[in-house]
């Protein structure tokens, strides 16, 4: 049985109802990862590097709201590893969203794709 929740400052008879809940056990969820291996352009230190890395995973957040980070090569200022994860309650999205986020950076003129490695999680993954 679902009970309503009193709202802050509200009794439970003042809180408006929703109307009737439908609870489903069937949800699916699918988690797709790239780990995106770059060589940097015209780059001769870690804070130029700063500067390329840090617009590509800001615009890969913004664009297409996933989670994204500088996971490895910190301390080469040349090379960077990036690790970016999307969530979904449907395969082909996450697909796509991992297609746009590679043609994204791959487009990129200050850097070289070097190599992406692709994960996909679904429900029979244990």
């Amino acid at each position: 049985m679902l009970t309503r929740e009193p709202v802050r400052g509200r009794s439970a008879e003042e809180t408006p109802s929703i109307g009737p809940c439908r609870i489903s056990y069937d949800h699916h969820v699918y988690v797709g990862t790239l780990s995106i291996d770059l060589l940097l352009g015209d780059v001769h230190s870690l804070k130029q590097k700063r500067s390329v890395v840090r617009p590509i995973v800001a615009e890969l957040q913004r664009k297409y709201a996933v989670s994204v980070a500088e996971v490895a090569e910190h301390d080469l200022y040349r090379r960077t590893r990036i690790g970016l994860a999307a969530v979904s309650g449907d395969a082909g999205h996450v697909t796509d969203v991992l297609d746009r986020c590679e043609r994204l950076i791959a487009a990129r003129p200050e850097v070289e794709l070097l190599s992406v490695r692709r994960r996909f999680h679904g429900e029979d993954d244990e």
